[in-house]
């Protein structure tokens, strides 16, 4: 079926159907699954905030899952952009990692009520097996792009791992920053402490400059 346009309501007969909005329905869906995370949040409160029935969700979206994959879409086209806009910049490693952490501090604890990164800690300890499956594979994927810029001045050839202890170091940092913003940190502890992360990661690029072969 379709999730262009879905009525609800018709088959009581009362009133006039109620136009079904998949995309209103997606943002909708990130807010409350940004906001408390994926097992937290339920079919029925999904259904009721969205204002459809169960079935008519299942239908447009295929299943909970489904409707978090949108939602995670769109985060990442939107909130969570930041990533890979910063990685398509040109400049030193060094420069790239320390912009990363700290537009990483500005945008996980801007939003008080949407703390860090729902890819990060959306689905953190979750029993679904299925959504975290594919939380895995996102942040995966994720580290495999900041390995392949980071590859562009430390390639293997000449280089061998410093790309990948790099962005491991960003990675776990970035990892923090978002836990500790839904712990309650605030900005500007988050700031400071990514500032403090930068550097480090500055000096640590200079150590592998210096030790290329």
């Amino acid at each position: 079926m379709s999730a262009k346009k879905i009525t609800e309501g018709s088959e009581t007969g009362r009133g006039r159907p109620r136009a079904f909005d998949p995309e209103a329905a997606v943002e909708t869906a990130l807010g409350l699954f940004h906001a408390r995370g994926y097992d937290a949040v339920g079919v029925a409160e999904l259904s009721q905030a969205i204002g459809v029935n169960p079935p008519s969700l299942y239908a447009a979206f295929g299943s909970k899952q489904g409707l978090y994959e949108r939602a995670v879409a769109r985060y990442l086209g939107r909130e969570g952009a930041f990533v890979s806009e910063i990685l398509a910049e040109p400049g030193p490693v060094a420069e790239i990692g320390a912009r990363l952490l700290t537009r990483a501090a500005e945008a996980y604890g801007i939003d008080r009520m949407h703390l860090g990164c729902l890819v990060t800690d959306g689905a953190r300890n979750s029993a679904d097996e299925g959504v975290c499956a594919f939380t895995k594979t996102l942040k995966a994927a994720a580290r495999d792009r900041v390995i392949a810029r980071f590859r562009q001045e430390f390639p293997p050839e000449s280089a061998p791992g410093k790309a990948e202890r790099l962005a491991d170091f960003v990675v776990v940092t970035l990892a923090g920053l978002s836990a500790s913003a839904r712990d309650g940190l605030p900005p500007e502890a988050l700031a400071q402490a990514a500032a403090i992360a930068g550097a480090g990661f500055r000096v640590a690029c200079a150590e592998a400059q210096e030790m290329k072969a």
